[in-house]
């Protein structure tokens, strides 16, 4: 059972996702929260798998009660986070991308696509509207001559070097286990070993440091 928190300060969103998430096989709701101070207080009880956290809501909004929850998850096993919006907004995308969350959905996304978007974003794979990273990069990371060494990007290996700009690129696990001809364990450890030596909490959050440190692979 995948166990999940909902969060959405509006009572027909929260009571629908809930409502399906109920009827679904393989899924549990934990709580439900109006805003984020009670995501904060409800995530550190519960410790769900997955957070569908909306983005825009008065007081703490999702963002930043992402980078709270995540922050004090500690150096154990993280909740996934699935922001859900109505925005498709780049900025709110990078904010998201930068403290942790692991996908960015739209709220009129049909049921099914929805159940299965939680499942991909706990397997740890990004998760993303379509359209929603489309110049994101270009926008926002930091230009060449502004980056800066990130602490622990030394200690990687030419090999995670590598992956983890096959990951900035956007591809998956088995994507990069393709392309460099590994295995899929092989891959998802050297992904695991980079994001603990970079003290990242998701895949999305590599994808902006491999772009920020220039070392997002250039696809043909």
């Amino acid at each position: 059972m995948l166990r999940v928190l909902v969060v959405d300060d509006q009572f027909l969103i929260r009571s629908g996702l809930t409502a399906l998430l109920t009827a679904a096989p393989g899924y549990e709701v934990v709580g439900e929260a109006e805003d984020g101070e009670a995501a904060v207080r409800l995530a550190a009880a519960t410790r769900p798998d997955v957070i569908l956290m909306d983005i825009r809501m008065p007081g703490i909004d999702g963002i930043t009660a992402t980078e709270r929850i995540l922050a004090a998850a500690g150096p154990g096993p993280r909740p996934k986070v699935l922001m859900l919006t109505t925005f498709d907004s780049d900025e709110y995308v990078f904010r998201a991308l930068r403290v942790g969350a692991g996908g960015f959905l739209f709220k009129d996304t049909p049921p099914d696509r929805l159940l299965a978007a939680i499942a991909t974003v706990h397997a740890g794979e990004m998760l993303f509207s379509s359209g929603a990273l489309r110049g994101l990069v270009d926008t926002y990371a930091a230009p060449a001559a502004a980056r800066t060494p990130r602490p622990g990007l030394d200690t990687l290996t030419p090999r995670e070097r590598e992956i983890l700009g096959l990951v900035g690129a956007g591809l998956s696990n088995a994507d990069i286990a393709d392309r460099l001809v590994l295995s899929a364990a092989t891959v998802k450890t050297h992904v695991h070993r980079c994001m603990s030596k970079l003290k990242l909490a998701s895949r999305a959050q590599a994808v902006v440091v491999a772009h920020e440190c220039g070392l997002a692979a250039r696809l043909p």
